[in-house]
């Protein structure tokens, strides 16, 4: 009998998930791919591993046995393949990385150039998640490493089985329409007068801003709620209200917005998160300082402070 990886994989988080869409959408398959594949397992193996009840489905007790071997399958061959790199001269891998849109136009050319250079023989291959999924989908070994953020004023729960490297530091700016403040710097509260465009408070980034405003004793008056930063500065541009912006968030500003400091010292810290293991990956640890130096070249420091320091607690 062989076994499917990708299949033991689909099992996986069908236990952990409890439905087939649920497991699909985490897995990026279609909910009908998972279930033909899964019937497939079931094929392989010669016994009924799911079972339906009404509209939802569950393992039987076959498909519980066999998806508590599979993590123990799919770990042995995270360990395997973190031997093999380490027994290796010249370190040949494939990644994959979560990433967002800021992180891919900000840091990773520039990283990922350099570690071509000096390290052919790692491939990677990026995903782009919105970054309060790409945690789960590394915990989850969906992927190999993902970028994750923290606030100063909103610090993020972690999962031990994560664990996670700080690459840079941004600040956070005051972005508004070309033209509307005067002044070379500004506090956040003179901002509760102008109208807001803001991603929804379920993000990570919509949630640390609200929970600044609120800590200046203001409710950001929200006209517009967009999820992708882009969106929001050529919304700025059109002069349809103000926002934050990170460094990163820099890369993609267009034509019509001013950037300007705050006088409050906002900031987010940038990691690399991956599985903790027993067996480190060489390749993983060179991609993060592949990142850390390409972060370090761009000034993504404050006032000198070691990323590690400077990640909120």
């Amino acid at each position: 009998m062989e076994l499917s990886l990708r299949r033991l994989q689909m099992l996986r988080e069908l236990h952990r998930r409890g439905t087939i869409t649920a497991a699909a959408q985490a897995l990026h398959y279609s909910p009908s791919g998972v279930s033909q594949q899964l019937a497939q397992l079931e094929r392989e193996v010669g016994v009924k591993l799911i079972e339906k009840h009404g509209r939802r489905v569950q393992l039987t007790e076959l498909g519980l046995l066999l998806s508590e071997h599979a993590e123990e399958i799919l770990g042995s061959v995270e360990r395997a393949t973190a031997a093999i790199e380490q027994a290796q001269s010249g370190i040949t891998a494939r990644l994959t990385v979560g990433v967002w849109a800021s992180v891919a136009s900000g840091l990773l050319p520039r990283a990922l150039s350099a570690l071509a250079l000096e390290h052919p023989g790692i491939a990677v291959r990026t995903t782009e998640l919105v970054p309060e999924e790409t945690a789960d989908a590394v915990r989850d070994g969906l992927l190999d490493m993902s970028f994750v953020i923290d606030y100063s004023g909103h610090p993020v729960d972690w999962d031990p089985a994560v664990q996670r490297s700080v690459v840079a530091v941004e600040r956070l700016h005051a972005a508004v329409p070309e033209g509307v403040l005067p002044g070379d710097s500004v506090s956040l509260t003179e901002l509760a007068e102008y109208p807001w465009i803001l991603s929804g408070p379920r993000s990570h980034f919509g949630r640390a801003v609200r929970v600044e405003c609120h800590a200046h004793g203001f409710e950001p008056r929200i006209v517009h709620t967009v999820e992708e930063q882009f969106t929001a500065l050529a919304m700025i541009a059109g002069g349809l209200g103000v926002s934050l912006v990170s460094d990163l968030g820099l890369t993609l500003l267009p034509p019509g917005v001013d950037v300007v400091p705050l006088e409050e010292t906002i900031l987010r810290t940038v990691s690399v998160a991956h599985r903790a293991s027993s067996t480190p990956r060489p390749s993983i640890d060179l991609f993060v300082e592949a990142v850390r130096t390409a972060a370090d070249e761009q000034g993504l420091t404050v006032g000198g402070v070691p990323p590690e320091e400077a990640r909120p607690s």
